[in-house]
């Protein structure tokens, strides 16, 4: 048996890579970790962390309008945008210090800088300032864990727009933005620079936003939007963008003109595989530009795995954990372990916010032809007080054979940690029969998803 460095090389110290790490380390084997940039990867970072951050400062306004809605005087109002990016950048230190302890406990070596394939069991970590971790390294198993980055689309003048990546260190906040993309961080970004105060206008090449979802979630959430003071324009994309005096001019394919003071671009994002020398040791990538890979994340080549967005199956964190949670199980534990990637829950931290777990309407009646609907549309309780209008809305997909519930849709306060439970009962197979002898909790948004009792017909279907 060849003598290796190390039993293990993980290839990025985000979310799955670390994980990974962790597990395999715990089990005696010897393992390295390199990482380029900061441990904590994406998610911690740039990524789910921060944005959250952002949210949860961005919802303060309305907040203050519902306080305002129940009898309280709100004095003078200001935002501090400076004085947020330093506290959060403080937290974000704190969240990459606990996961280089992390690793640390657990026994693997962190390397800093960014590595690469040489072949089947070398890796090559390049020079990086202030690190003496620069070389090349043998290993018995090489684990990649690169995660994905944002595609910057490609026309005269998009160099002057910025990415997600950039949007968590602006060195001001802009007073005008045109966020570009109609996916869930486009969306996210949208409802966070006018919750901030920045007058908003969110572009989408598409009919709808949110492509994917449920197209009774993609309407209801573009409807909200715009009660909320967003601009959305749908079906035309980006011809231009010009540096003027006042700003960034914005020509679209229809000829229209936005002035901002900054573009996002926020139109997908990409496995990271650039300059990883896949090629070198014969790893094959999918039609997606993605690391193939089978149920247990191995790839084409006996000794590379890989897990998390680099795969592009379904690019989630809590899936790259598990994925590398299972990768380590099989690998380092005797004990073969593939997640499931059926059913797994979902949410947009949009302003309102959306949980979905399972099939949309139209994947539902693809699937099994006949489905029945329960739909409701309403204003959430803490809203009718003072007049608010900004609406819930749920939707129930059932398979009309068995009366399993097949997907459930939500938009509305409290969606994302409604759903984590409704995503329980879900992958338990759970028919509408049992879901409604579930007592109702009282006064609840969430009672309503156990009281639907009417099928939704939509107007003019006989």
């Amino acid at each position: 048996m060849a003598d290796y460095d190390f039993d293990l090389f993980v290839i990025g110290a985000g979310s799955g890579g670390v994980r990974a790490a962790r597990l395999a380390s715990l089990s005696g084997a010897k393992v390295a970790v390199a990482e380029e940039y900061r441990v904590g990867g994406t998610c911690v970072i740039r990524g789910c962390v921060p944005k959250k951050f952002m949210v949860y400062a961005s919802e303060v306004s309305s907040q203050m309008k519902t306080a305002e809605g129940y009898g309280w005087t709100i004095g003078e109002r200001s935002f501090d945008w400076k004085r947020f990016l330093h506290d959060k950048d403080v937290e974000i230190a704190r969240l990459s210090g606990i996961y280089v302890t992390n690793l640390q406990k657990a026994g693997a070596h962190l390397l800093h800088g960014k590595a690469r394939v040489i072949d089947a069991h070398t890796v090559e970590v390049l020079p990086k300032e202030g690190s003496t971790d620069a070389g090349r390294y043998t290993a018995r198993k090489i684990l990649i864990a690169t995660g994905g980055r944002p595609v910057r689309p490609d026309f005269p003048g998009a160099e002057l727009g910025i990415t997600s990546d950039e949007a968590f260190h602006l060195p001001t906040l802009p007073k005008r933005v045109l966020v570009v993309g109609g996916g869930y961080i486009a969306v996210e970004f949208a409802g966070i620079f006018n919750g901030l105060g920045v007058e908003t206008t969110l572009l989408y090449r598409g009919a709808n936003i949110l492509r994917g979802f449920d197209d009774d979630v993609r309407s209801h959430m573009a409807d909200e939007l715009e009660k909320r003071g967003i601009r959305v324009v749908l079906g035309c994309d980006h011809k231009s963008i010009e540096q003027t005096e006042a700003g960034l001019l914005s020509t679209l394919s229809n000829d229209l003109t936005f002035e901002t003071d900054a573009v996002m671009f926020a139109t997908g994002r990409e496995p990271y595989v650039e300059g990883l020398g896949l090629d070198k040791a014969g790893v094959k990538l999918n039609a997606r530009g993605a690391i193939a890979v089978d149920k247990h994340s191995k790839t084409n080549v006996d000794s590379i795995w890989a897990v998390g967005d680099v795969t592009d199956r379904i690019n989630l964190t809590p899936v790259a954990i598990r994925e590398g949670a299972a990768f380590a199980q099989t690998e380092f534990y005797d004990n073969p372990t593939s997640f499931d990637h059926d059913l797994v829950a979902s949410a947009v931290f949009s302003q309102p916010p959306v949980g979905v777990v399972g099939m949309s309407e139209a994947e539902a009646r693809h699937a099994y032809g006949k489905v029945d609907i329960y739909r409701s549309v309403f204003r959430p309780m803490k809203l009718t007080f003072y007049g608010g209008q900004e609406r819930c809305l749920i939707k129930l997909v059932v398979k009309q054979d068995d009366e399993k519930i097949v997907g459930v849709h939500m938009v509305g306060p409290d969606s994302p940690e409604i759903i984590q439970m409704a995503a329980i009962a879900v992958k338990m197979g759970v028919t509408k029969t049992q879901w409604d002898s579930t007592c109702a909790v009282h006064p609840t948004l969430a009672e309503e998803l156990v009281t639907m009792k009417e099928k939704y017909v939509p107007m003019g279907a006989g």
